[in-house]
């Protein structure tokens, strides 16, 4: 980037070097065109910046950008793909932009960033902590709100998601959210996709008014139980986070009604609530994350449970430790059981209990679930009511919904299944098309098992990616605290296969 000047030194800088290109026009045109672009980004770059006087602003940018990429509220997180500059673009682990969906199916950039990262909690796992040496940056509301609107401008990004360290107090952090979306919203007339977070702890009054400027609303959990929360988090409560939940669900179902009996009701977070949850800072099992989960969507009607795999922030004995890998099979496995709880007319309960608290790591939930109930296959697709085709390997909610339009006509095979989107690799071994198996099939519980192998979990469990979590987590594989020392990650998957798990 080049130095910044001001704007008239700049404008004298581009005609003197245009009076020194080639005399030939066309170098001269395509020279000038090359500079008014420069120009362009330096000017925008310089108003940016104009008016910032504690830091400068791309510090800011920098500082409370990353310390934003914890918060994984939105569709990207879970995704490790990177770019280089050589070979590829776009980048899912850059901080600073992620991405959501829009109700008519888009995918829309937001841009993701923290008010602050100035907070007075002392969370042993928060990277923005009080106690931690980390540099500390606050935006200004209207410096982001500017800042959001030069974004949204240069068609960078399509929305905002707006999150904060608590500083000085919830409704001091609330008040300056407000802000800043008042400002977007009323000042700039931004009418983008806006996802805030809410303060736990803040007053009911000033909830309420992030949720009229917002499109969508989180109160993060982050931890699965109370006592969690008081080992790891001793300034926060249950009861803290969960009240306003529980406001916003019933501003969210008042509203609904306003809406279809007042013609000048104001929207109150359209896009409803959401929250997320760590995974593997705390010893919770996979049935207790799953379970409250359940319980989260039955009570409070959210829309979306994020998972966020614990990366390790601190050097504490009640945390993992430093060099431990993040348990990201463990953090797919549960959104994949989410899907099954929102979509597939699971329970939590049906997907994992207390005698097997966690996941498979080599099968997935819907794979596991079918191989362990043999008795519910195979199922005779032409046949089959919608419900049950949902619990058949392979058969999603678009192929299910097919299958029945489908057959109202003709009786289906295992070729007009293909061509209706089923995947055959996995739900062959579960259905019957006119009371026939596929011909050549080896349904021996083993060689299903086997077929049926998750690639991505066979590759973390052969590299021992799930060896890290020993102490902290309970393992995927099951309790490592005795064994893990004698038993190889090889040995373990094969007693997976076989079933003696």
């Amino acid at each position: 980037m080049l130095p910044l000047l001001p704007q008239q030194e700049l404008q004298r800088l581009i005609l003197y070097i245009t009076s020194s290109l080639l005399s030939t026009h066309f170098f001269k045109f395509f020279s000038l065109y090359f500079l008014f672009l420069l120009y362009k980004e330096h000017l925008f770059v310089y108003n940016a910046l104009k008016g910032c006087d504690s830091m400068d602003l791309i510090n800011k940018i920098n500082i409370l950008s990353a310390a934003a990429k914890f918060d994984v509220a939105c569709t990207s997180s879970g995704s490790s793909r990177s770019s280089s500059a050589s070979s590829s673009c776009g980048n899912t682990v850059s901080a600073g932009i992620c991405h959501s969906f829009s109700a008519d199916g888009r995918c829309v950039s937001l841009l993701k960033v923290l008010l602050t990262n100035a907070c007075i909690y002392d969370c042993k796992y928060c990277v923005n902590r009080i106690s931690n040496d980390t540099p500390r940056a606050s935006f200004t509301p209207r410096e982001l709100a500017e800042l959001t609107m030069n974004f949204y401008k240069r068609n960078y990004i399509e929305g905002l998601f707006l999150s904060s360290a608590v500083v000085k107090n919830p409704d001091y952090t609330c008040e300056k959210i407000i802000e800043t979306l008042r400002i977007l919203r009323e000042e700039f007339r931004f009418g983008g996709y806006i996802h805030a977070k809410a303060i736990p702890g803040a007053s009911e009054e000033l909830i309420s008014r992030i949720g009229l400027y917002a499109d969508r609303m989180s109160v993060n959990i982050e931890l699965p139980s109370q006592a969690s929360l008081q080992a790891l988090a001793p300034d926060k409560s249950k009861s803290a986070i969960l009240s306003p939940m529980k406001f916003i669900s019933s501003k969210i179902s008042q509203n609904s009604y306003e809406l279809t009996h007042y013609r000048r009701a104001e929207h109150f977070a359209p896009a409803g609530q959401s929250t997320q949850m760590i995974v593997g800072a705390s010893p919770e099992t996979d049935y207790q994350i799953l379970t409250l989960s359940a319980a989260l969507y039955k009570k409070y009607a959210l829309k979306r449970v994020f998972y966020s795999a614990y990366v390790p922030v601190s050097d504490n004995p009640l945390l993992p430790a430093l060099d431990t890998k993040p348990p990201l099979l463990r953090e797919h496995r549960l959104y994949q059981a989410d899907w099954l709880l929102r979509f597939y007319g699971f329970s939590a309960d049906e997907i994992l209990s207390e005698r097997s608290p966690n996941f498979n790591p080599l099968l997935d939930p819907k794979c596991n679930w079918a191989v362990n109930h043999p008795e519910f296959f195979p199922l005779e697709i032409n046949s089959a009511p919608y419900e049950a085709l949902l619990r058949v390997p392979g058969v999603g909610v678009r192929s299910a919904k097919r299958i029945l339009a489908a057959r109202k006509v003709s009786s289906l095979d295992f070729s007009a299944l293909k061509k209706l989107g089923v995947v055959l690799k996995r739900a062959q071994y579960f259905i019957t098309c006119k009371g026939k198996v596929l011909y050549g099939l080896n349904l021996s519980r083993i060689a299903v098992e086997d077929a049926l192998i998750s690639q991505q979990g066979f590759k973390a469990v052969s590299e021992g990616e799930l060896e890290g979590a020993k102490e902290v987590q309970t393992s995927l594989l099951g309790d490592y605290s005795t064994v893990a020392p004698y038993i190889s990650a090889k040995e373990e998957a094969l007693k997976c296969i076989t079933g003696q798990m």
